[in-house]
């Protein structure tokens, strides 16, 4: 009787789904701290490998950080009260675009 009360229990926990929250996010300003540090890390990486980049790496660059600065910026966006903010966002924005005008000068060269 005991082994079929212990295996009645375990169905029973089995099978009760739990509810877990799947996003991965935290607070905005956690969001805002990923991002940057995410910006700081392309930067560094365009640095190091200044005169290296093939324009196939400079164009992912681009892309990636560009992603990166639009994440940045849609977060800013949720908070228009924040004057904080929207310097963090211009100054991503001014990545993207630099990262952009490297891609589009090799791709004309």
């Amino acid at each position: 009787m005991r082994i079929a009360n212990l295996a009645l229990v375990t169905l029973a926990l089995m099978g009760c789904p739990k509810q877990v929250d799947t996003r991965v996010a935290g607070s905005d300003d956690d969001q805002l701290t990923t991002y940057e540090a995410r910006l700081e890390e392309l930067r560094a990486w365009a640095s190091a490998s200044a005169g290296e980049l093939s324009c196939s790496d400079q164009c992912t660059l681009s892309t990636q950080t560009c992603d990166v600065a639009e994440g940045l910026c849609g977060v800013v966006a949720r908070h228009p009260a924040r004057t904080d903010l929207p310097p963090r966002c211009a100054r991503a924005r001014e990545s993207c675009a630099e990262r952009t005008d490297g891609c589009t000068r090799c791709r004309s060269h």
